[in-house]
């Protein structure tokens, strides 16, 4: 059995690390409505975005924009990987680290180069011995900005349209609740057409200077809006995925002081009877 001075000290610093735990807890609890409510209002922008691009592609007929247009002799992929700052969130960030291995593996796989940016310090920190990281972004990762959003589709877009990548692809975290994440990976570019049906009424419109010049003023809006809301989305699982790491920990610790309590008392007792 552990000597009583032994027993002791387990007990201070687990009471201290379980104050830790219960800190960071708190302050998780107090984040979390604020980040959910950022990524649940950042949706309806993102779908009016999306449903503005579906009308104006219905007014071009045979489009022909290099942001539809798949490069099939593309030798290389883009990976945008969204992780925390910081850790303490369970198995947030491994969970999305493990996501975009697998899908640069495939990658690589397919005989193609893979081109990683990573949003977040731990993802950087995990790849940047492996492989060369084109571009970081850090800081944020529980508060992201629209500013670095924006940033980040425009890096992505040269990437593609310049950079020689044949499709970008963006890993994150989709909040479900506070006790569910989902780690997704969505293509982000090429971007998809999908036509409204034709005998949808459609209103009528009129573009100045042409329909054309409108679309290469909106896309851009529509990369950076779509990447925006996953990295809101990341946030909000970011904190959530923290609150319910230190809410178990802390009871863990308390469980683990009570078994240590146990064991001090037996071998007080023991100490007695042997005087």
């Amino acid at each position: 059995m552990a000597s009583q001075l032994a027993l002791k000290s387990r007990i201070a610093s687990t009471k201290s690390l379980s104050k830790v735990f219960q800190a960071q807890e708190m302050i998780a609890s107090a984040h979390i409505s604020r980040a959910k409510a950022k990524a649940l209002a950042s949706r309806p922008y993102s779908e009016a975005v999306e449903e503005a691009a579906k009308r104006l592609v219905s007014h071009v007929r045979d489009i022909d924009h290099p942001i539809f247009r798949r490069n099939e002799k593309s030798l290389k992929s883009a990976v945008f990987l969204v992780t925390a700052d910081r850790g303490m969130a369970g198995p947030y960030n491994a969970n999305a680290i493990r996501k975009a291995e697998d899908l640069l593996a495939q990658i690589s796989k397919e005989g193609k180069e893979p081109l990683l940016f990573t949003f977040g310090k731990r993802g950087g920190a995990h790849f940047s011995s492996r492989m060369k990281i084109e571009r970081e972004w850090e800081g944020h990762s529980d508060n992201p900005r629209a500013e670095e959003a924006e940033e980040a589709s425009k890096a992505l877009l040269s990437c593609f349209l310049e950079g020689g990548a044949g499709e970008v692809y963006l890993v994150y975290t989709e909040f479900v609740n506070l006790v569910s994440q989902k780690v997704k990976v969505l293509r982000l570019l090429p971007i998809e057409i999908v036509r409204a049906p034709k005998a949808a009424p459609e209103p009528l419109y009129e573009f100045e200077p042409d329909a054309e010049d409108a679309l290469d003023a909106l896309l851009p809006r529509y990369i950076a809006s779509r990447i925006y809301e996953c990295l809101l989305s990341s946030a909000a699982s970011e904190t959530a995925a923290r609150q319910n790491a230190m809410h178990a920990a802390t009871e863990n610790a308390k469980g683990l002081i009570k078994d240590l309590t146990i064991s001090l008392n037996k071998a007080r007792q023991a100490q007695i009877t042997q005087e």
